[in-house]
């Protein structure tokens, strides 16, 4: 049975009534806006739906059972929009209550970058790296003899105090110096040898601007045939430059260490031009610490060195107090 034109035109506009009315439900954000859009369409007096039941007066009688056939699913399915709208406005609602508000603009979060000291490490292991040194890693909790005994470093010497060092049980230790990487190096590779070794080192210091009992070491080794002092000289000039800038002083002074001779500190002018401080130690391998590796000291020499990595990033970056870098204080470590 075909409808007359104006039963079809009035479908038509069902069909339009329901497709606005559930938009407007669904797009609603807050109550106001789906209580605006109660009244508009489902509203008792004035809404859409109500104009649109008025109109089946107007049908004839074929026409107003297909028509109220189609205003009743029309109803049914504004009313679940609006139900929806009221649920998902509560929802909502709770969220605000809680202190959390999801009609707000998010916030884009704080992204984390490499902490100075990884940056420094990684600009000292490219530096070096230009100059043909290899990078080497060792333990954290050392040995006894890698710590001591083959670096030349007898059983009565002071270094070994129990008040210097983080003994462990069974005969292990924290380590405390990067050197204990060398002897591993050389113990098992034949020169000619180049490496540099970076990582952490353990010792009780009293925690001050420039000392803390954990901090780290860059170690720098080389073996072969006819290496002397102005070499290592050479070396850490050229690496003062490159790191610190070409304007920077440094200075050699006359020292000791059991596993090199001879031995010298080496000092930096810190920023500002007022004072010297110490950027490591280094020196000519010592022929017992060849012995102990299986090496013939007549046969080849070398140099080692041992350098702050903290001492080198503060001076760098103009860094006047070493716990700066390890109190995690978001405002200091954006600026690198």
């Amino acid at each position: 049975m075909s409808l007359s034109d104006s039963a079809a035109e009035a479908l038509a506009a069902l069909d339009e009534l329901e497709k606005a009315g559930v938009s407007a439900f669904a797009e609603a954000a807050n109550s106001a806006a789906i209580e605006a859009a109660r009244v508009e369409f489902l509203g008792m007096k004035q809404g859409r739906l109500k104009t649109a039941q008025e109109r089946l007066k107007s049908l004839d009688a074929a026409a107003k059972r297909v028509y109220g056939q189609r205003f009743n699913a029309v109803k049914t399915a504004l009313e679940a929009a609006l139900e929806g709208a009221k649920s998902r406005g509560s929802q909502i609602a709770s969220a605000v209550s809680d202190g959390f508000d999801v009609t707000l603009p998010g916030h884009l979060p704080k992204l984390g970058h490499r902490h100075p000291l990884t940056q420094t490490a990684d600009e000292l292991i490219d530096i070096f790296g230009r100059f043909g040194f290899a990078v080497a890693r060792g333990p954290e909790v050392e040995d006894i003899h890698h710590n001591f005994d083959a670096l030349n470093i007898p059983p009565a010497h002071p270094a070994r105090d129990p008040l210097d060092n983080f003994y462990l049980s069974d005969g292990l230790m924290l380590r405390s110096q990067t050197s204990t990487v060398q002897i591993r190096v050389m113990e098992n590779q034949p020169p000619p040898v180049r490496v540099i070794a970076i990582g952490r080192v353990y010792r009780p210091d009293t925690v001050d601007a420039t000392h803390s009992f954990m901090f780290h070491q860059i170690e720098g080794l080389m073996v072969d045939k006819g290496v002397t002092m102005a070499d290592l000289k050479t070396v850490l000039r050229l690496f003062a430059a490159s790191y610190l800038g070409k304007d920077v002083k440094i200075r050699f002074r006359p020292s000791f260490f059991p596993f090199t001779e001879p031995s010298v500190e080496v000092d930096m002018l810190w920023h500002g031009g007022d004072r010297w401080v110490e950027m490591g130690g280094a020196g000519m391998v010592d022929p017992n610490v060849f012995r102990a590796v299986g090496y013939d000291p007549d046969e080849v020499t070398g140099f080692a060195f041992g350098l702050g990595i903290e001492r080198l990033c503060m001076r760098r970056h103009g860094i006047d107090d070493i716990r700066l870098l390890y109190q995690n204080e978001s405002r200091f470590l954006s600026q690198f």
